[in-house]
């Protein structure tokens, strides 16, 4: 996980399964403050697309999330946590 800049944070989730999956993107939205307003998923797309639909299944509807949004590159996939 690596912050890409000011306010946005990336998760990688490449190589896990739904379940450590999951796990990993409820943590961080849990400990995400005020200063953050997008997490980044990066969960790929050349092996298939499981992680990627479990992400945009799973965190619509979070208490924090405001919306999740397909990024430009189709194996990323936004959660928006508030307007910039």
């Amino acid at each position: 996980m690596a912050g890409l800049s000011m306010g946005i944070v990336e998760v990688d989730i490449h190589g896990m399964n739904r379940f450590q999956a999951k796990n990993l993107i409820a943590g961080r939205l849990k400990r995400a403050g005020g200063d953050i307003y997008r997490i980044r998923v990066i969960h790929g797309y050349h092996n298939g697309t499981s992680l990627k639909e479990m992400v945009r299944k799973e965190f619509r509807g979070h208490p924090k999330v405001l919306r999740v949004e397909a990024a430009m590159n189709p194996g990323e996939t936004d959660l928006v946590l508030r307007e910039f």
